[in-house]
């Protein structure tokens, strides 16, 4: 039976309310416990769920349920909910979400929680000035447990609530910690996911707002203290002032985006401000082989990644430096003859003008 879209929100809210956040089960920690991507690839989705973007999505349930699909569904005006089926683990785990579009709206996380065995996770987006509206999107949500060597790369995210980390986890065990900084600033912690003297690997964050004000978050800056990761988060509202929020984060090196690797293979990311260990490609031979192209307006880079052209694959962008600038996809990726994935890339001011500013851009296959 399908649930109306107000009855659905009304059996996500509940099913978030009764949720107990207990310590992670053991698991085998190789791979993501449970995982799931996908593109939302029409703004006007009617109010039912429908399939999305079949070559842009996958998930864990696709080992016990071939044939399901994740499937997305729109509210009101910006409003959307994305179910991945069979997987649910109520309010655990970490959610990012990417607009794809060239008019400079953004998105932002609501709240994600479990509906019967689907994971629900409700997007919420904006165009400049703050107006709820609609866009197209990637979404990412993955929960893991268990350890991990160190040398088989690493894996780290959390919650960050109105006061306090909700959530955190740290595949080689490290801590996790947060202590804001100043309006709309937080000091983020991973211990001992880096690689001693040097930086290496990629950041996500993203806003979650639960009364679906707009909001938005991006890395301000990022270095290594020994082989901890440090990370200052800043968020801001539709003025482009700081304001205080809640947002996810996650860093992954050397393993996608969801915390996988082997399978993923086919995966890779890239820091427009640095090189050496930000810059990683598997399947290329490692570091240094992904590449960037400025292109016109300025603000908007093609973002290459060679050889990463295998079966399902995802994209999120990130925006970092100083000031309210944002960043996220222009189109879907596409691949070249090389082979090779060009992720078109562009970046906002707060006016939704396209402008020139860093990113971190993450891209993987799920092979």
């Amino acid at each position: 039976m399908r649930l109306r879209p107000r009855i659905l929100a009304t059996v996500l809210v509940a099913a978030l309310a009764a949720t107990a956040l207990g310590p992670p089960a053991p698991g085998q920690a190789a791979a993501a416990d449970r995982f799931g991507f996908a593109y939302m690839d029409d703004p006007s989705l009617p109010a039912a769920w429908t399939v999305l973007d079949p070559t842009r999505q996958w998930g864990s349930w696709k080992t016990a349920f071939p044939g399901l699909s994740a499937e997305g569904m729109r509210q009101a005006p910006g409003r959307y909910l994305i179910k991945f089926p069979q997987v649910g683990t109520g309010s655990r785990g970490n959610v990012h979400v990417t607009p794809v579009n060239r008019t400079g709206h953004y998105c932002e996380i609501v709240r994600w929680g479990q509906s019967g065995a689907d994971e629900i996770v409700d997007v919420q987006c904006h165009k400049p000035g703050g107006e709820r509206d609609d866009t197209r999107f990637t979404v990412l949500w993955t929960y893991s447990s268990g350890l991990v060597p160190p040398v088989e790369g690493s894996h780290a995210w959390l919650q960050w609530g109105p006061a306090a980390i909700v959530q955190a986890y740290n595949s080689v065990g490290g801590g996790v910690s947060v202590v804001p900084a100043g309006v709309g600033v937080y000091q983020v912690r991973l211990g001992g996911v880096g690689v001693a003297g040097m930086l290496a690997g990629n950041l996500q964050v993203t806003a979650v707002q639960p009364n679906a004000g707009p909001r938005r978050c991006k890395i301000v800056r990022w270095g290594a203290s020994g082989a901890d990761i440090i990370a200052y988060v800043t968020c801001f509202d539709q003025a482009g002032a700081q304001v205080d929020s809640e947002f996810t984060l996650s860093y992954h090196r050397e393993r996608a985006v969801y915390g996988s690797f082997g399978p993923p293979k086919y995966t890779g990311y890239f820091f427009s401000a640095a090189a050496g260990q930000t810059n990683w490609n598997h399947p290329a031979g490692g570091f240094g082989f992904n590449s960037a192209t400025p292109l016109l307006p300025a603000g908007r880079y093609l973002v290459t990644y060679p050889f990463l052209t295998e079966k399902e694959t995802h994209a999120q962008v990130t925006a970092y430096g100083s000031g309210s600038h944002y960043c996220h996809l222009t189109q879907p990726w596409k691949f070249s003859a090389v082979p090779a994935a060009e992720v078109d890339t562009i970046c906002f001011d707060n006016t939704g003008s396209p402008a020139a500013h860093g990113y971190l851009s993450t891209f993987t296959s799920r092979i």
